[in-house]
């Protein structure tokens, strides 16, 4: 499990698991999210720039990204 930090209101989707360091490239976030591989607080989401707030748990491959 991963506890992060969001700075300022939100972070969108693609930087979020850039930023955690899920996947290399926000080409390869991108295509990852729209294979459906990501769930946002528990269910599939495909939106690319969805905006990932204080609270959220997303998971990405087993891992478990819980928002602070």
């Amino acid at each position: 499990m991963i506890e992060f930090k969001v700075e300022g209101d939100f972070i969108p989707m693609i930087q979020l698991l850039k930023a955690t360091h899920l996947v290399d490239t926000g080409g390869e976030a991108q295509i990852v999210v729209a294979e459906g591989e990501v769930k946002y607080n528990g269910a599939v989401d495909y939106r690319k720039r969805l905006k990932v707030k204080k609270g959220d748990v997303v998971e990405f491959r087993g891992t478990i990204i819980n928002v602070l």
